[in-house]
């Protein structure tokens, strides 16, 4: 199962939760993405945090989640966001 993590007031509320949800998806053969609506130049923290926990971090610069992910390839099973408005919509410049 491939699952989307998302960084900002998900993963950031309670890291050592969502640090244990992590190895246990992992350790199950299911695989986590962290998918945030950053940009690159935005994302040295969610690097620090998440680079070494998840099998990629894919920043959509305030593009949907769902289209990015669509784009490369990847096929998210579950969602797991503060905004899911942001899975399927783009952020408002």
């Amino acid at each position: 199962m491939n699952l989307s993590l998302d960084y900002d007031n998900t993963y950031t509320r309670d890291p050592v939760f969502w640090d244990t949800f992590i190895e246990s998806c992992n350790a199950h053969g299911h695989i986590v993405y962290c998918v945030t609506m950053r940009t690159p130049a935005e994302g040295v923290s969610v690097i620090e945090d998440l680079q070494s926990k998840v099998k990629e971090i894919i920043f959509t610069s305030r593009k949907n989640k769902h289209d990015v992910c669509f784009a490369k390839g990847i096929s998210i099973d579950v969602w797991i966001d503060d905004i899911p408005f942001f899975v399927n919509h783009d952020a408002i410049a």
